[in-house]
């Protein structure tokens, strides 16, 4: 299990590692750890960048920093995107007319008005 985790770690992390050196920009983390399923919010991915050391200057990740971070966050299933019922409901609540769909002028005003 643990080889599997490491290697959709890696695969991940490659995609991002733009010169093939097994480094990225510190700014890519949060992506990354997107696209392995997990959802931090940005202070949370701010405290997984203070377990793994940054290369300073330039703020550099290297891959053999990071897998064992990660490994252990996936391992641990921690940031696991919310439940599809909990989504469904919000929606529900949001969609007052019960039509199926939320228009943008809605959405708009929920997010930036309630």
């Amino acid at each position: 299990l643990v080889a599997e985790i490491e290697k959709k770690v890696t695969e991940a992390f490659e995609v991002f590692d733009r010169e093939s050196n097994k480094t990225v920009d510190v700014r890519e983390i949060g992506c990354i750890i997107r696209s392995l399923g997990c959802f931090p919010n940005e202070a949370e991915v701010q405290e997984l960048l203070a377990k793994i050391e940054v290369e300073e200057p330039g703020g550099f990740v290297h891959l053999e920093k990071f897998l064992p971070v990660m490994t252990e966050v996936l391992l641990d299933r921690r940031f696991r995107p919310i439940p599809e019922d909990v989504i469904l409901h919000a929606f529900e609540a949001l969609d007052e007319n019960k039509c199926g769909y939320i228009t943008k002028e809605d959405l708009v005003k929920h997010l930036t008005e309630e």
